[in-house]
């Protein structure tokens, strides 16, 4: 996610904004910049294509300074990485502006600014919106107006920072399907995308709600609702500190990721999604003319990242109805695969310099696939340098080697992909809003997972003297099983094993026995009663089961049964996600039982970058 500072004080901000846009330096970025309103009432703007600190050189080596000011970090969607095209974008010297997410009508926008004799520098969608407030703030003199009646021209998916030398003390920011925060100072305040970049000068915060536009000066802050009314927002304070220890108060890292999932689902989805579909922009310039071509899907990865893609398979068949395909990286190129035409490469990678995966990608580009595309987690990867389209997932660090929320932003990303894939093959707009609420409300529904912790962890206490677990699923949650049992076998170093549950008489039967605690994962769906028929031949086995069943299922705790309660309403598209979470917990209170390295079980290593 692009990163956003801006400050109003009576010193200069300089410092502040630069150093906001380090601490989001983690979310990835292709070039940065800042604008800042002189002493003497002019605009002055610095960027650089790279990283802040060629912005930091750029500042050195032509200073300046200033009581207003803006900066932003851009991740490319419309005009490649470039100077040019990096942000502040600034209108005739008279409005700079930042801004993250994607403006959907920017071509019916610059048609109309470009018959007003407008001139346009770069590729991006952003300067279309600096050009129209900058038209609106002619007619009206005030930086507050032209942006309230600008925002209502828009779009998409947006969160917009601007200040102007007509109308010098204030900053202006709005919001709509992007993250936007403002920060309570002594006698400044300031902006942001994120609490993060405001730590070393604030803890006290307002978070603007869907529709907010708020003027910043250094006197206070002033929120207006969708409609121009007034609002009140809470101020909260934050219990983070600049020099908090990154584990903060968990006693590892796993276990805080764990718990940042989500926000880090809500970071993949804010300004790819608006109340109705998703932005297909997210992807990169050239999706608008490549995925409506796609007639097959072909996925690559390994591990966590390979059983995201089995769960895609799902979104992608159902959906879309596209034939797709998912394999292992380290057996695709020992092969030869027949490429159907039209068929689009999905690469899935956390890292992006997975060896075995990258290399898939590089033979890909030689086979006569339509296009490439990578799902990852770092921008500056070796993978999203080499694809034709790039999915960013937004985890931000993972530290613990069992990988938690990128496999969950995976699957966030993979479900936006796989929306936009059935739009271009036929799904009607009513279905795809309905999928996006869906998935719209899946950090909500993680949230209320994640206060099962208690219960988990007193399960975790029957499995900390095994030796051998068998996960079941049926569907797209046989994947999710999958998953789990790598977790419970990667950092416990208990023998995991998963099937589908309709499997279980052609082998697996054989195993279980009163010594073999079986995990199922039970959502209401068509499958249910067929799961119930193979969870009755684990009992008549005398078999213990440990159920994660939707309440709607009729599941009871009895002799032999452990049933535990999932929320209520969880969706088809939200099941994969959401059931992914306590089998994540599960595995780390049993590690924790265990006494094993959780962050770095033995023999592991986070990035697998030899074959």
């Amino acid at each position: 996610m692009c990163g956003i500072v801006g400050v109003v004080a009576a010193r200069d901000v300089t410092p502040i904004l630069v150093e906001g846009l380090r601490r989001l330096e983690y979310r990835g970025y292709d070039s940065a910049g800042v604008a800042l309103l002189t002493a003497g009432g002019r605009l002055e703007r610095r960027r650089a294509q790279g990283k802040v600190q060629q912005l930091v050189d750029n500042i050195a080596a032509s200073p300046i300074a200033g009581f207003r000011g803006i900066s932003h970090t851009r991740w490319a969607t419309h005009g490649v990485p470039s100077e040019r095209n990096a942000h502040p974008h600034v209108s005739e010297d008279q409005v700079a502006l930042v801004h993250n997410g994607i403006v959907e009508n920017h071509d019916e926008l610059r048609a109309e600014l470009r018959a007003k004799s407008y001139h346009f520098s770069s590729e991006t969608d952003t300067e279309v919106v600096a050009h129209l407030i900058n038209e609106y703030l002619k007619q009206s003199g005030s930086l507050l107006t032209a942006v309230q009646a600008a925002v209502r021209r828009l779009h998409g998916a947006y969160a917009i920072v601007v200040m102007s030398p007509r109308d010098p003390d204030r900053i202006v920011a709005a919001r709509a399907g992007a993250p936007v925060v403002v920060g309570h100072g002594e006698g400044e305040n300031y902006v942001a995308s994120d609490v993060q970049a405001l730590l070393p000068v604030t803890r006290r915060f307002q978070f603007l709600e869907e529709g907010d536009v708020a003027e910043i000066t250094q006197a206070g802050i002033r929120i207006f609702d969708h409609a121009g009314h007034p609002a009140e927002r809470p101020v909260r304070e934050s219990s983070l500190s600049a020099e908090s220890v990154e584990r903060g108060e968990y006693a590892h890292y796993m276990l805080k990721e764990i718990f940042e999932q989500p926000r880090a689902i809500a970071d993949t989805l804010a300004e790819r999604i608006t109340g109705k579909r998703v932005l297909e922009a997210a992807l990169g310039p050239k999706a608008e003319l490549l995925l409506p071509r796609v007639k097959n899907v072909h996925i690559v990865a390994c591990g966590t990242s390979y059983h995201a893609g089995l769960i895609a398979r799902y979104y992608i068949e159902q959906g879309a109805k596209l034939p797709c395909t998912v394999e292992v990286a380290s057996e695709y190129r020992y092969r030869n695969p027949v490429v159907p035409p039209n068929t689009l490469f999905v690469a899935i990678s956390q890292s992006g310099e997975t060896a075995d995966t990258l290399a898939a990608l590089r033979e890909a580009r030689k086979l006569g696939y339509l296009a490439t595309c990578a799902i990852c987690n770092v921008p500056e990867s070796s993978l999203v340098r080499e694809a034709d389209m790039t999915l960013m997932t937004r985890a931000g660090p993972e530290i613990g080697v069992a990988s938690t929320k990128a496999f969950t932003t995976q699957l966030a990303a993979l479900s936006l992909l796989g929306i936009v894939l059935a739009r271009h093959n036929g799904m009607d707009a009513s279905t795809e809003a309905a999928y996006v609420r869906q998935i719209a409300h899946v950090p909500e529904m993680v949230e209320r997972t994640l206060k099962l912790e208690p219960q988990i962890k007193e399960w975790a206490k029957q499995f900390a003297d095994k030796r051998h677990a068998l996960f079941l699923g049926r569907g797209p949650t046989y994947p999710v099983a999958l998953e789990g049992a790598l977790k419970l076998k990667e950092i416990s170093y208990i023998h995991a094993e998963a099937y589908p549950a309709g499997e279980l008489k052609h082998g697996p039967l054989a195993l279980v026995d009163a010594d073999m605690p079986v995990i199922a994962i039970a959502p209401n769906n068509a499958l249910l009663e067929k799961l119930k028929s193979n969870l009755q031949e684990v009992r008549a086995r005398g078999g213990r089961l440990f159920v994660f069943a939707d309440p709607n299922t009729g599941f009871k705790a009895e002799e032999g049964i452990e049933v535990m309660l999932m929320p209520e309403h969880i969706d088809a598209v939200q099941s994969p996600l959401v059931y992914t979470i306590p089998l994540q917990l599960l595995a780390y209170h049993v590690a924790v039982l265990r006494g094993t390295d959780v962050d770095q079980p033995r023999n592991l290593a986070k990035s697998v970058t030899v074959e």
